[in-house]
């Protein structure tokens, strides 16, 4: 049975180097649950100390009511994948499975029939008997998920698993991860730098810096809201603009800034002449806007562009040397006979969003 974890101000050291500074997080039983962040965040010291292999030097871990922080890996009911396969080459995909049923000592009658369900899972049950120099980087990554699984673990604990496989293969396991695990209504702790893999599967993502749990919440919410200027840039891209508080009203604020007045949209309640950043995502821009009024309504002229087919990134230069970044679907003409044409552009208010330091 899947179980809930709970992360109590858990710290870590190495040395004098201080890993973890006092994280917690309620992670629901059957939820996906993503660790995001850059590299030397501590996110894979954070699941090693779930996992056990990390012994956390504050604060404590509970897997449902049980409390876990100090048990050796192996009595904590959890399977774990990291980034290599770490499968045995002489072993069929049928052996690599039930390697870890032989070790827990479960008998061979009892091991064959959640080997084989294991192998189902991962839709390989027709390749085990096979090596694993005989399958796809894709394929051994199925089989180190149907490893994890066939012990039933109460949590599963990934490691950056798809960091090894080039781009398609990424994409497709993605929802093969997903679907897995939900069909085996695991609680799973996933750790990734990748953004696109964490907001196209996660339930919810937790985003670390430095050793610090910055923002908790499902994709939508930490893209579309993100509470600070790191978590703005780092999921996704976005053009930080400065500027003043000029005026606020109900559910609404105006902001001076070098381009001119901006709106936005907000339940913040920020002060006249406060400084504060607003956060532009590419795709809130509308190029070659018809509008002739209103708030947020721009003159700027393309400063360069990178032209994909179905869509084209655009950087365009506003007043006060603002470079917005501006993304076009079904771009009208071919990129590069646009550089230097002018343009007029509209951001809909609710598409702003205010940020403080």
């Amino acid at each position: 049975m899947p179980v809930p974890i709970t992360i109590e101000n858990v710290t870590k050291n190495f040395g004098a180097n201080q890993v973890l500074k006092g994280i917690s997080a309620q992670i629901a039983a059957g939820e996906l649950f993503f660790l995001l962040g850059p590299s030397g965040c501590g996110k894979t010291t954070l699941l090693r100390a779930v996992a056990g292999l990390n012994e956390p030097d504050g604060g404590r871990i509970l897997a449902g009511e049980r409390d876990v922080t100090h048990l050796p890996p192996h009595k904590r009911d959890m399977g774990m994948v990291f980034q290599s396969y770490a499968l045995w080459p002489h072993m069929t995909l049928r052996e690599n499975v039930a390697f870890g049923l032989e070790m827990r000592g479960v008998k061979k009658a009892e091991a064959e029939p959640r080997v084989r369900k294991a192998l189902e899972m991962v839709k390989l049950a027709d390749r085990a008997d096979s090596k694993p120099n005989e399958l796809s980087g894709g394929q051994q990554q199925r089989v180190a998920l149907a490893r994890a699984l066939v012990i039933e673990p109460q949590c599963l604990l990934l490691d950056e698993p798809l960091s090894n496989l080039d781009a398609k293969l990424r994409i497709e396991m993605r929802t093969e991860i997903r679907r897995i695990c939900k069909e085996a209504g695991l609680t799973a702790i996933y750790v990734t730098h990748d953004q696109k893999e964490a907001l196209s599967i996660a339930d919810r993502v937790a985003i670390l810096d430095q050793g610090r749990l910055l923002q908790v919440g499902t994709p939508q919410e930490v893209y579309i809201r993100p509470n600070s200027r790191f978590v703005a840039q780092f999921i996704g891209e976005t053009t930080f603009v400065e500027g003043t508080v000029k005026a606020r009203g109900k559910g609404r604020i105006v902001v001076e800034t070098a381009t001119g007045d901006w709106e936005a949209e907000t339940e913040t309640p920020w002060t006249e002449g406060r400084t504060v950043w607003l956060s532009i995502r590419p795709e809130a821009v509308r190029l070659h806007t018809d509008r002739q009024e209103g708030a947020n309504l721009f003159t700027g002229q393309l400063h360069a562009t990178v032209y994909l087919g179905e869509v084209a990134q655009h950087a365009v230069a506003l007043a006060g040397g603002v470079i917005l970044k501006a993304l076009e679907m079904r771009p009208r003409v071919v990129a590069r006979d646009d550089e230097r044409a002018e343009v007029r552009l509209w951001i809909n208010p609710g598409d702003v969003q205010v940020l403080g330091e």
